[in-house]
């Protein structure tokens, strides 16, 4: 039986990719203010903000549930404009053992292709892949392009 799995899901948004990736690499504040109806707070608990090993709490909404995760930064990659979240506490491990969150913007002319991986472990078989939490991922894109085009 296999517990362990990785789902994912592109975008287009018309924003540049080094701008799109700072929001949740530097700024990762801001993003409750952009879109207050889906992350409801962020706040840095331990480090600082853009740096490595920083850890970071999130209370964000999904389905109009609250629920909270604390992430450690586990990757930056300033070059390639990617990111890796390595959850620690949470909501999100009640139903899984392990769970990562990778985001990379990456440059295509005019636009930008907004990459997310879900890397998880499940705790059993019968919990869902995480589509929701996916979901939740490809919607907060529209705010934050919404966000950057009107800076």
């Amino acid at each position: 039986m296999v517990l362990a799995g990785k789902v994912q899901a592109e975008t287009l948004i018309r924003a540049p990719a080094d701008k799109f990736h700072e929001m949740f690499w530097k700024k990762p504040h801001h993003i409750s203010n952009v879109s207050p109806q889906n992350v409801q707070k962020c706040h840095l608990h331990e480090g600082e903000w853009g740096s490595l090993g920083s850890v970071i709490v999130w209370t964000y909404a999904i389905d109009g549930n609250t629920q909270v995760a604390k992430e450690i930064v586990e990757a930056i990659d300033e070059k390639n404009n990617s990111i890796t979240f390595k959850v620690i506490e949470g909501d999100i491990l009640k139903k899984h053992k392990s769970f990562k969150i990778l985001c990379q913007a990456i440059p295509k002319g005019d636009f930008t292709l907004v990459h997310w991986t879900l890397e998880y472990e499940k705790l059993n078989k019968d919990i869902p892949a995480p589509l929701k939490e996916l979901g939740f991922l490809v919607h907060l894109n529209e705010h934050i392009y919404d966000h950057l085009i009107q800076a």
